[in-house]
């Protein structure tokens, strides 16, 4: 606990102590200070250099030596190192091919790695960053600075030192690292905030029975503070919101349990369980399950939960020796976990084939479109929102299309449960009470919706969204793609049109993009007033794919077509 820490020097003497315990593998350089492995895989041609504020033991100093990191450059107590210590650490640790830099996206740690880097470039020595971003809770269009890099970081030195050792070569060393970064996020709580090593008060008071959420690594409040739940119902809404921000892959996980400092092996080995148990239900694999303290904040009471989608081979690197202070567990599967089976469906609902009509199709046409634009869908929601729509969105679609094949369900009543029962947020029940109505329309033989029946269904699912959130034409939300759209196949259905469903699909379209030239009066979008100037509603975007899809599938010979998926507008 930091009620210990010494008066004078603290870092380099616990730095120094850390040396004395692993005499042969550390090396200790005291001006500047950093940290040297003595032990390198001789097969590697990269040197790994990490570091960060102190505090956090035994992140980096811990996986210092073969298998893992080259130096460490620790700063004090929550403060980021000096350039000229990562600097030199870089230097000494470089090899023929250079040095790897894996930083924790803080802006001091930033800054020093970025000004020793352009050092580095300078004396000739080749450099490349892994910038480590993987906290959900500061996942913000109100944050300039991105996501915080925490437990993540674990994971991805532990990776990039296994295959450094299998001579890795800079490029391919910093390709992993991105790409271990893309597929990892993490989330923290905290019941006792960490001891201040000025004051020996803990740095903020929490009200008895509740928790904050979202916490920092630097002992930085949560995004909120909650009702203390029970543990299992907290596991479950952080695995919920991991799995809710993780982006798409294969549904095998590495699943770390981190504690913040002063939360007990017992309790961790715990909440290990439940969380594969969360994991498992929900038809994901955690090949994986690692529990311990690994990234503290000082004698933080709380835990930090990590998930990185596994790719091929990534197991195997975890699971390579290492010679480190830190002895990290090298499970090959969960113990107790086997691999999940489709749970049998009730008695009173029996097992059905999935319906191959248009029905299912356009399930399947919609679940490929949204999976196509989920990345410019949630840029676009950066800009005027909280950054989750696209990752809703595909998760609703996903767990609609699990549903379907599952219990033979249709696809449009499949959307309507997944959205109004699984996905949180705003934007997923209104879409839920959409697909709701429009699976009215859906003829039992699976062949095409009548236009009147389409065109009553998509009155009264814009009806239902206007009561619950009371939103118009006119104020950027989602209506004002569905209500053109509504209109549309009512004007054609009277009229007799020849391709009703692309009359409304280009409604649709037409009422998406005006939403760029509206100042937003409902949603999240409201609160940045004109910043959502000149960017289309996700939302709008979203109802109006819907209507593309219903085109494709019962018009394909002129229905609207979708562009290439890098355009930032979607459509």
């Amino acid at each position: 606990m930091s009620h210990f820490l010494p008066e004078n020097d603290a870092v380099l003497t616990a730095a120094r102590g850390l040396a004395q315990a692993h005499a042969g593998l550390i090396e200790v350089n005291s001006s500047p200070l950093y940290l040297r492995a003595l032990d390198a895989d001789p097969a590697r041609t990269v040197g790994l250099v990490s570091g960060g504020g102190s505090g956090h033991e035994p992140l980096h100093t811990g996986l210092l030596g073969r298998g893992g990191l080259d130096a460490v450059c620790p700063g004090a107590v929550f403060a980021s190192p000096h350039n000229r210590q990562i600097y030199e650490a870089s230097a000494a640790a470089a090899k023929s091919d250079g040095v790897l830099h894996i930083v924790k996206n803080y802006t001091g740690d930033v800054i020093n790695f970025q000004i020793a880097a352009e050092r580095l470039r300078h004396d000739g020595i080749p450099v490349a960053t892994v910038l480590v971003d993987d906290d959900l809770a500061t996942d913000s269009v109100d944050s300039a600075t991105g996501r915080r890099g925490t437990a993540a970081t674990v994971v991805v030195e532990k990776l990039l030192g296994a295959a450094a050792d299998r001579g890795a070569t800079l490029e391919e060393l910093a390709d992993l690292g991105r790409r271990i970064v893309a597929r990892s996020r993490s989330i923290a709580v905290a019941a006792r905030a960490q001891t201040s090593p000025t004051t020996l008060s803990p740095a903020f008071e929490l009200d008895q029975g509740t928790l904050d959420y979202g916490v920092g690594i630097h002992g930085e409040r949560g995004i909120r503070t909650i009702a203390r739940p029970a543990t299992g119902d907290l596991v479950r809404r952080m695995t919920d919101d991991l799995l809710d921000a993780l982006p798409e892959g294969p549904d095998e996980v590495l699943a770390l349990v981190n504690g913040l400092g002063a939360t007990t092996e017992l309790e961790l080995n715990a909440i290990a369980v439940l969380l594969g148990d969360e994991l498992t239900a929900r038809g994901v694999r955690p090949v994986l399950v690692v529990p311990g303290t690994f990234t503290a904040a000082l004698d933080m009471a709380g835990f930090s939960l990590t998930l990185t989608r596994l790719d091929e081979g990534w197991a195997d690197l975890w699971t390579a020796p290492t010679r480190t202070p830190l002895v990290l567990p090298r499970p090959s599967l969960a113990p107790g976990l086997p691999a999940p089976t489709a749970e049998p469906a009730a008695a009173s609902s029996p097992v059905r084939a999935p319906r191959t009509g248009g029905d299912r199709a356009l399930l399947d046409h919609y679940a490929r479109t949204v999976t196509q634009v989920r990345d410019n869908l949630t840029k676009l929601d950066q800009l005027v929102g909280d950054g989750d729509f696209g990752d809703n969105l595909a998760g609703g679609v996903r767990r609609a299309v699990k549903l379907a094949d599952e219990t033979g369900a249709d696809g449009t009543a499949a959307l309507a449960d997944a959205f109004l029962n699984d996905v949180g947020g705003t934007s997923g029940p209104l879409f839920g009470l959409l697909f709701q109505h429009l699976a009215t329309a859906s003829p039992a033989d699976g062949g095409a919706p009548p236009v009147a029946a389409l065109a009553e269904a998509a009155a009264a699912g814009y009806a239902a969204i206007h009561r619950v959130g009371g939103a118009s034409p006119g104020d950027c939300t989602l209506v004002d793609a569905l209500a053109p759209a509504a209109e549309s196949l009512a004007a054609t259905r009277d009229a007799g049109a020849v391709a009703p469903l692309t009359e409304a699909a280009q409604a649709a379209i037409r009422g998406a993009l005006a939403t760029a030239s509206l100042r937003p009066r409902r949603g999240r979008a409201s609160y940045v007033g004109d910043h959502a100037l000149g960017v289309p509603d996700p939302g709008a975007l979203a109802v109006a794919l819907l209507f593309m899809a219903l085109a494709d599938i019962y018009e394909p010979a002129t229905a609207p077509r979708l562009p290439a998926p890098g355009h930032i507008t979607v459509l």
